[in-house]
């Protein structure tokens, strides 16, 4: 964001008279709610929070110490706002959307000075635009005027911006233009460029929110196949530390099939960010070959980060994602995590000496959950075109505790709950999510898309599969007073059916490349296989056969084996096996 200009409506500046780390109080500062100021002899970037009187608080999203009171406050008239045109995707930003790579190279150094600035989106590059619309041409707003390629795989389309009147083409051509160049101009004077600006906290424009109808396939089988995700929906990952949150958002990030990935690293540890800094751009993408990173953008901002920039990184990247949406892709947003980012809500609340809520939070979080949240969804966009916008966003409760408020709140907005555990995790089973405590409430919405794509019996064998992880957990109870062996022999061939069940179909090895993505179809023949292994074991048992034997058979274990199958060999392997135990099982009686 440029500093202000001599044309802002609102430019009376003001000075400093507290300093509260980083919550300043300024003093005969004409400014309104929301507008973004600069600090200090320093400059540093501000957003105004609060108005009472001649008293203006100011939330400073950079560190605050040797800032003084006395020092000048400069108003910029203008909402905290990011930069929306090509140039965004293959890009790290900060929470305020500076481009950490730029602002390396301007310091030369890892660590970035105060006040220092840089434009969200670089304004010297020449684009390559190609028209859509001719002279003559009616648009309105939203409408795509042209195209330019944003990266290898990504097609940046060039819209007329949402608060425009719209009206006739009256020039445009082909050719190279920075993001400011004028492309297209309108019989009524208004220009086109590349470049938007739209403020973080205002949603953008659609028609219409439609219930989404289609899931986000994610490759990870406990996901897809029990707790399933529709594009434009919400989840919530909540887990303690250790338990693999931000691995399950990276996986999600790297094989989900959005055509466009928001990574938010909101306040989590350095070490974890870089390792996604480093690791993203090396990841080639499982659609299409290319780097992962020409369909990412990631946003960092660490816990040693100014706590007020994290609270805004989240809303940057919501609407770069509905800058997306809006030309028709499925965004995927990772905000990991929430629970950083409503204590940074907490820290600043605090400072302010508001009435606090539960456990020191705001009374407002739930409310600002709800607003972020609620700007995903599945849309019909201004200009006639569908995108959606999914969020998964991590919790990272304190010790655990799914009771404390931020992971209430959450789940009282998120229609999925992938519920992480510490103890499953510690016995190496993962993805470490409880499938006893986990839920989604987009099965039913979800399951036609299903019976179309994968198979006419999806839905039905998924089921079986939940009731026999229900069954078994009902035993196991049982099996901790008296033992697995004091159980009827129908008992013990279930709690085997749902090893199996635990084993090869739950459990997922990222190490193992075949294994790292696993597409429905493969997830719903495992699973089959596993059924029909029950259905002839509960056979043999019923002829009398002791349960011994029957679990004992040689062709059982290889259940196992589905997943580390490639994907074009797995209907030949499960028709052999399935063929195999069938054999074995019925020649013991």
């Amino acid at each position: 964001m440029s500093q202000a200009t001599e044309t802002d409506t609102v430019r009376e500046d003001g000075v400093i008279e507290s300093v509260s780390g980083p919550v300043v109080t300024a003093t005969d500062l004409g400014a309104r709610m929301n507008d973004v100021v600069y600090v200090g002899d320093e400059g540093l970037m501000g957003e105004v929070i609060e108005i009472e009187g001649n008293l203006t608080t100011i939330q400073v999203y950079e560190e605050t110490s040797g800032v003084g009171p006395g020092e000048p406050v400069e108003n910029t008239g203008e909402p905290l706002s990011v930069d929306l045109g090509p140039g965004m995707l293959d890009t790290i930003y900060d929470g305020v959307q500076r481009p950490l790579d730029e602002l390396e190279e301007k310091m030369n150094s890892a660590f970035l000075d105060r006040g220092v600035d840089a434009p969200g989106i670089d304004l010297e590059k020449q684009w390559d635009f190609e028209p859509e619309v001719s002279e003559g041409d009616e648009v309105a707003p939203g409408d795509v005027v042209g195209v330019v390629e944003e990266t290898i795989t990504i097609d940046h389309k060039v819209m007329v911006p949402p608060g425009y009147e719209g009206g006739e083409v009256a020039t445009i051509e082909a050719g190279s233009f920075t993001v400011e160049d004028t492309v297209v101009e309108l019989d009524n004077g208004e220009e086109i460029q590349m470049l938007q600006e739209w403020p973080v906290r205002e949603a953008r424009p659609t028609a219409d929110k439609k219930t989404p109808k289609t899931p986000l396939v994610s490759g990870q089988r406990i996901l897809d196949g029990l707790f399933p995700l529709a594009k434009g929906g919400t989840a919530a990952i909540p887990g303690p530390f250790g338990s693999g949150k931000t691995v399950t958002q990276q996986s999600l990030a790297k094989f989900s099939d959005a055509d466009i990935v928001v990574y938010i690293g909101c306040g989590e540890r350095g070490n974890e960010m870089t390792e996604v800094i480093d690791d993203f751009p090396e990841l080639p993408d499982p659609q299409t070959g290319n780097a992962l990173m020409a369909r990412t953008c990631l946003i960092a901002n660490t816990s040693n980060m100014p706590v007020a920039a994290r609270e805004s990184c989240v809303y940057t990247g919501i609407t770069i994602a509905e800058f997306y949406r809006d030309m028709g892709y499925d965004v995927a947003l990772m905000a990991d995590s929430t629970s950083r980012w409503a204590e940074a809500m907490r820290e600043i609340s605090s400072r302010l000496e508001e009435m606090p809520g539960e456990e020191g939070y705001p009374a407002y979080l739930a409310a600002r959950l709800s607003q972020f949240y609620e700007r995903a969804g599945y849309f019909e966009n201004i200009n006639e075109s569908e995108g959606s916008i999914s969020v998964i966003g991590a919790v990272s409760p304190p010790g655990g505790d799914f009771s404390e408020p931020v992971t209430q709140n959450t789940l009282r907005i998120v229609k999925t709950f992938w519920a992480l555990d510490a103890d499953l995790a510690e016995r190496r089973h993962f993805p470490a999510i409880n499938w006893n405590e986990s839920y989604s409430l987009y099965k039913e919405q979800l399951d036609p898309w299903y019976r179309e794509n994968v198979a006419e019996d999806y839905p039905e064998i998924r089921q079986w599969g939940v009731d026999i992880l229900d069954e078994e957990s009902e035993l196991q109870e049982i099996v901790q007073l008296v033992g697995k062996d004091a159980l009827p022999a129908d008992q013990q061939l279930t709690l085997e059916v749902a090893r199996y069940i635990r084993e090869a179909w739950l459990q997922q090895n990222a190490f193992i490349e075949v294994d790292q993505y696993c597409p429905p179809e493969k997830t719903y023949q495992i699973l089959l296989a596993i059924k029909h292994f029950h259905d002839e074991a509960f056979e043999a048992l019923d002829a009398g056969v002791p349960v011994e034997e029957i679990q004992a058979i040689d062709s059982a274990p290889q259940l196992n084996r589905i997943s580390t199958t490639e994907d074009e060999d797995v209907d030949e392997f499960v028709g052999d096996l399935r063929e195999n135990i069938t054999e074995q099982l019925r020649a013991l009686y």
